[in-house]
C-alpha cells in the first residue's frame, strides 16, 4: 500500500541512494506539474517526500513546496544554506563533504561512497558517528563486490562494531545503519519502492524509484536481456494515474528469497535487483552476501553491548547462521 510519494525537484536533484544522477543540465518540475503532485499526494494520503537540486528555488516553487508537510533531502553541496540547515536528511557524495561538513544532530546524513573508498577510509566514520544522531552508509557499487571484497568488508564492520560498542557504554546511541539496525528490527525494513513509495520526475512521470527514471529509458531498441534490465522505464503520469505492471511482484511476500529472511537491514533494493537479476523481486548474490556480513556484525554487536549490562531487553538474540546468500538453503523453506 503506497505511504510516501518522492518528487524529484530537477533533473539534478542529489542522489540519495545506490543510483548515480549523472545530470548536469538543470530541468525543472513544471509548476503545474508540482501543484498536481501536491494534489494527488493530497489525494491518495501520501507524505512527500522533496529531493531537492543543488541551487536555489524560485521563490514561486517554495510557495507552492510550502502548502503541504514534507520531508527535505538536500545534498551537502546545496547552495541553499536556509533548507540545507533545515533539512531532514542531507547527502555527502564524497569524502571530502565529511571534512566540510557542520553536522546537526537534528539531521540524518547519508554518504554515498565505492566499496574501495569505504575501504581505505572507513575510520573516518567514527567522529562523524559520535556528533550525528544518524548516519547512513550507502555503498554505491555492491553489485561489484568480489570474494575477496567480502572478507575486507567483514573486517571493517568489525572494526566500527569495536568503535560503536564504546559509544553505546559510554551511554550514547549512535545509529549506523550498516550496524545498528538489525539490532533495533523484528521485521524487514526494506525500501520497498514500487509497493509503498513511488516517484514523481520533472517529466511529469510516475517511476518505480529515481533510479528508474535516471536510468537510459527503455525505447525497443535493446538487443539483449542485460541491456533491457539496465533501462529505465515508467509506471504512468500524472494524467493517467498509476500503470505499475504487476504490482504484487514489488511485496515483499512475492520474493521468495527474501520474505524467509532476517537480514531486517537490508534495503533490498528494487533497482539492483532488477539490474542485476532481471526480476525486481530477486537479489543478486552479492546484495545478500553484503546484507548477512552485516546482519551477522550486528548480532556480535549486540551481544558485545549486552555484556556491559541490559540492552533492548525485548529484543530477541539474533540467532547464529552458517550461510551468507539465502539461495544455498532454499530447499529448507
Amino acid at each position: 500500500m503506497l505511504q510516501y510519494l518522492i518528487i524529484l525537484l530537477d533533473d539534478t536533484s542529489t542522489s540519495f541512494c545506490h543510483y548515480d544522477n549523472n545530470n548536469v543540465k538543470s530541468r525543472l518540475i513544471s509548476i503545474e506539474d508540482l501543484k498536481a503532485g501536491i494534489f494527488y499526494a493530497m489525494k491518495e494520503n501520501l507524505m512527500i517526500q522533496f529531493v531537492y537540486p543543488n541551487f536555489e528555488l524560485p521563490q514561486e516553487y517554495k510557495d507552492v513546496i510550502n502548502t503541504i508537510d514534507h520531508s527535505v533531502i538536500v545534498s551537502s553541496l546545496c547552495e541553499d544554506s536556509a533548507l540545507k540547515d533545515n533539512a531532514d536528511v542531507v547527502v555527502m557524495h564524497d569524502w571530502t563533504a565529511i571534512e566540510r561538513m557542520r553536522f546537526d544532530t537534528d539531521i540524518s546524513y547519508v554518504l554515498r561512497t565505492t566499496k574501495s573508498d569505504l575501504f581505505d577510509r572507513y575510520r573516518f566514520l567514527m567522529p562523524v558517528i559520535g556528533k550525528v544522531s544518524r548516519l547512513n552508509v550507502i555503498i554505491t557499487d555492491v553489485e561489484c563486490f568480489k570474494d575477496d571484497d567480502f572478507e575486507i568488508y567483514k573486517n571493517v564492520l568489525s572494526y566500527l562494531s569495536v568503535e560503536i560498542e564504546k559509544l553505546y557504554v559510554e551511554g550514547k546511541s549512535p545509529q549506523l545503519n550498516l550496524l545498528t539496525d538489525r539490532m533495533m528490527l523484528d521485521k524487514m525494513n526494506n525500501c520497498n519502492a514500487g509497493w509503498e513509495n513511488i516517484t514523481l520526475a520533472p517529466d511529469g512521470k510516475f517511476y518505480v524509484c529515481p533510479a528508474f527514471y535516471h536510468a537510459q529509458q527503455a525505447d525497443g531498441s535493446e538487443t539483449s536481456l542485460s541491456e533491457v534490465c539496465e533501462k529505465g522505464f515508467s509506471v504512468g503520469d500524472l494524467k493517467s494515474g498509476l500503470d505499475i505492471k504487476n504490482p504484487q511482484l514489488y511485496r515483499l511476500d512475492h520474493a521468495k528469497l527474501c520474505r524467509n529472511c532476517d537480514a531486517y537491514q537490508c534495503k533490498r533494493c528494487i533497482w539492483l535487483n532488477r539490474k542485476t537479476t532481471c526480476e525486481v523481486n530477486t537479489p543478486s548474490h552479492e546484495q545478500c552476501v553484503v546484507a548477512h556480513l552485516e546482519r551477522n556484525a550486528s548480532r556480535l554487536l549486540l551481544n558485545n553491548i549486552r555484556k556491559h549490562g541490559s540492552f533492548l531487553p525485548e529484543k530477541e538474540e539474533i540467532k547464529e547462521i552458517d550461510y551468507l546468500d539465502p539461495f544455498e538453503i532454499r530447499e529448507q523453506w
